[in-house]
């Protein structure tokens, strides 16, 4: 009899478990049709930006290649960039709606197709997303090309949370025209954990690109103006929040009707 009843107490434990993780789960975001209302608006940096970092080309490999490329300095340097912002207007600043239920289709939002080119990555700020069941078999959400001959590339593409670094890929690419289709890889993107995306190549660490985790497709990058445009937005209340890995974010409540709704925003340098 006490057999009898610890089973049925498991089993109601486990039943229970399972319920609250369910109701829990956040719903996914449903493509439809977009609304008629936009954001727009302009990040600004207070304060100076971090200055950049002066790799030495001579201490790493392929000296004589990477150094070809137009952005090297007298004696081997290449300034690396954290932070770009020239007249205080901040660059490469993600600006995204927090919590939208659904709206207009993904389409090509959510992706990136990184290019490995004379020693560097030529896009150094993106918003990739997690990819359905169907599109980890056929791939396209992030793709990775090598176009420097007989040169190894080896991307790195890690989950950041502040100090921790989760590996989600490291695919080596030896030649030139090498794919790294690593779409299948970011399908263990979880919403509460992830954010930053990091891209590194491991033969040359100074090659970098970052990313914002996006769960919805309203989201734009600043360019060198530090302005931005959120299209297609529904009416209605949202948080929308700029973000820039090496300086930080800010959150403000936007309402949204026909026509732009006005958001700046103003980070601080670290």
């Amino acid at each position: 009899m006490k057999k009898i009843v610890l089973g049925v107490m498991v089993i109601a434990f486990s039943l229970a478990l399972a319920s609250t993780s369910f109701a829990k789960k956040k719903p996914a975001y449903k493509e439809g049709t977009a609304g008629s209302g936009s954001i727009v608006g302009t990040v600004m940096l207070k304060g100076e930006p971090l200055a950049p970092i002066m790799e030495d080309l001579n201490k790493g490999k392929n000296v004589e290649f990477c150094i070809t490329n137009p952005t090297t300095q007298e004696g081997n340097i290449r300034p690396r960039y954290k932070v770009l912002a020239e007249g205080g207007k901040l660059k490469d600043t993600v600006v995204f709606i927090e919590k939208i239920d659904g709206g207009k289709p993904w389409g090509d939002f959510g992706t990136a197709n990184y290019d490995f080119k004379l020693c560097d990555i030529t896009q150094k700020m993106a918003a990739i997303r997690k990819p359905t069941k169907a599109e980890k078999k056929t791939g396209g959400i992030l793709t990775i090309t090598n176009h420097d001959p007989d040169i190894l590339h080896n991307p790195h593409g890690y989950s950041i949370a502040g100090a921790s670094r989760k590996t989600l890929f490291n695919k080596p690419l030896p030649n030139k025209g090498d794919v790294a289709e690593v779409t299948k890889n970011i399908g263990r993107l979880k919403q509460k954990k992830d954010k930053h995306f990091f891209l590194q190549c491991d033969q040359h660490n100074f090659m970098e690109a970052d990313a914002r985790i996006v769960w919805n497709p309203y989201y734009a990058i600043t360019g060198a103006d530090g302005a931005f445009k959120i299209e297609g937005v529904p009416a209605g209340k949202y948080k929308v929040t700029a973000w820039q890995p090496y300086v930080g974010e800010s959150t403000m409540e936007v309402t949204v009707g026909d026509g732009a709704a006005k958001a700046d925003f103003t980070l601080t340098a670290k």
